[in-house]
């Protein structure tokens, strides 16, 4: 028998648990964009995180009012 969608999903789902520390629940709210982005290496391993500055002013424009 082909593996289907469920056999996938539960692959995925168990990677997901084991190298980024998702339960269930954080797997299947993602969109599958989102778990190949927490998935992939840096593209650039140089980049530096983002200030304290830049985090506030996030966190500023994307507040829930």
């Amino acid at each position: 028998m082909t593996p289907g969608f469920s056999d996938a999903a539960a692959r995925w789902c168990a990677l997901a648990a084991r190298l980024l520390g998702w339960r269930p629940a954080e797997f299947w709210n993602a969109t599958p964009a989102e778990l190949a982005m927490a998935l992939a290496a840096p593209d650039d391993a140089t980049t530096p995180p983002p200030s304290r500055d830049t985090i506030a002013r996030m966190m500023e424009r994307d507040a829930d009012d």
